[in-house]
């Protein structure tokens, strides 16, 4: 951790030099996020004030009630309430009939595994943490992996020959109601393990409640540099963001031969924060400039349409995109904008149906670092069940998650306690092989590996005209074993 200290204190000094140079303050303002933007505490939900233990637990269910209220059947109704009425038989029946009219519902699959489970007793309880309200997609996707987890797992008879139930919860990727809800999952001595949290701010403000309490939390999609060895108990199956940064960085400037760069990122989320700093580091260490183009998602006064008319003025020859999930849609409307003058660059919050399917013609070409695609390392036999359980192989947040469950279940083999699980995963010669590859963990909690560039380009597959595509397999931003 000492020598990770003193690169880091490198970085900062490199950055700050850079900064100097620059006549605008206002370059100086988005590196850092200091400066100019809104209040962070201003933009967390007002729900968090009004969060009794009663409003929590209506946040989560092994089946009781409908947490995905969107699109429901009255069979998936009237499941809950058996469920509720623990005559799982009937919850199970109905489940089906649901799941007959839509098969791409993961939280019917989830609650139907659950029952089944329920029906059999003496099962080993996990949750899956994930923003129902915040980003009701994102959260489908997460739990579209978990849910295919779960069944295969079951399918095949458990851990120890005891059935997985999975508790579902709703942070709406809101920092203060992952904090309520990791303190009640940590109450539940039944739950041995969590899968979330999604945003790395939510996964952040609730990492110290899980490491006091002795519960594994295992995050799916958090990437801030933050998140990297804040506790032992904590660990992902995403890349950190210093290794997308680092791949896309290398590309944009060594590949793709950019020189002067402008950055959107948001000033009030750390994971894009730690994105920007990091391609900022990597981009000026090879010879490149960042411009002082002043593009925070965060401020009061955004205005789409200005930027990359501004980072032209600036003599920018590309833009790159790094929002958090709450702004994707200011990404996109930025992506609009450009009209395809500057060559464009993303993290991997830009892999998202929305940017296919809003972006269109103006996102052609645009080049992501992101954790997985089918393309470079896809498991075959996840692809195939997938495609069987949903209908086509979902993205990299569907297969991170299915990771995470699935080392999970690994870990709880031997022993199924929260401690021993811990043990498990910290241990320097686990390794799983999952749908994204070999996995093993850092000392920090990181997993390590690499990641993988893609690149929007017309096709058939999302049903937008659009598709990522694979530009080539990982080859940099490999973390070192500390």
């Amino acid at each position: 951790m000492v020598g990770n200290k003193i690169q880091i204190d490198k970085k900062k000094l490199v950055l700050l030099a850079y900064v100097a140079m620059l006549s605008s303050i206002g370059f100086a303002i988005l590196v850092f996020g200091s400066q100019g933007t809104s209040d962070p505490s201003k933009t967390l939900s007002d729900l968090s004030k009004s969060l009794t233990s009663q409003a929590i637990q209506r946040r989560m269910s092994m089946g009781e009630r409908i947490l995905v209220t969107a699109n429901n059947s009255p069979d998936k109704q009237a499941a809950t309430k058996a469920f509720a009425s623990r005559d799982y038989t009937k919850a199970v029946e109905l489940l089906n009939s649901s799941l007959q009219l839509n098969r791409n519902d993961p939280e019917a699959w989830i609650y139907m595994n659950n029952a089944q489970a329920a029906e059999r007793g003496d099962s080993i309880a996990i949750s899956a943490v994930v923003p129902i309200g915040g980003n009701l997609n994102i959260a489908k996707e997460i739990l579209r992996g978990v849910a295919q987890a779960q069944h295969q797992i079951n399918q095949k008879g458990g851990i120890g020959g005891r059935l997985i139930q999975v508790k579902i919860a709703n942070d709406e990727n809101d920092p203060e109601v992952a904090k309520k809800i990791a303190e009640q999952l940590v109450k539940e001595r039944q739950i041995l393990a969590v899968i979330g949290h999604n945003a790395s701010d939510a996964s952040i403000a609730a990492a110290p409640i899980y490491q006091a309490g002795g519960l594994v939390a295992i995050s799916p999609t958090s990437s801030a540099n933050e998140l990297s060895g804040i506790g032992s108990y904590i660990f992902r199956t995403t890349p950190s963001v210093r290794v997308t940064a680092e791949t896309l960085a290398q590309y944009t400037v060594k590949t793709a031969r950019k020189s002067k760069i402008a950055i959107c990122a948001d000033s009030t989320d750390k994971a894009s924060m730690s994105f920007k700093e990091e391609f900022t580091w990597t981009v000026v260490a090879a010879g490149s400039q960042v411009t002082a183009t002043v593009c925070d998602f965060a401020n009061a006064d955004f205005n789409a349409t200005e930027i990359p008319s501004k980072a032209i003025s600036d003599g920018a020859d590309a833009l790159v995109l790094a929002p958090s999930i709450k702004k994707i849609n200011q990404a996109i409307d930025v992506a609009q904008a450009n009209q395809n003058r500057l060559a464009m660059f993303g993290n991997q919050t830009m892999y998202a149906f929305e940017t296919l399917k809003q972006g269109q013609t103006n996102v052609n070409g645009m080049v992501l670092a992101v954790a997985w695609h089918p393309a470079a390392n896809g498991d075959q036999t996840y692809l195939k069940n997938a495609r069987n359980l949903w209908g086509g192989i979902g993205n990299w947040r569907m297969a991170t998650a299915y990771d995470a469950t699935e080392v999970a279940s690994a870990g709880l083999k031997s022993e199924p306690k929260r401690d021993a699980l811990q043990k498990a995963l910290s241990n320097s010669g686990f390794s799983f092989k999952g749908a994204t590859g070999e996995i093993r963990f850092l000392p920090s909690g990181d997993r390590y590996g690499a990641a993988v560039l893609v690149k929007i380009q017309p096709g058939k597959t999302s049903g937008t005209g659009y598709d990522f595509t694979i530009l080539k397999p990982a080859i940099s931003g490999q973390l070192p074993v500390n």
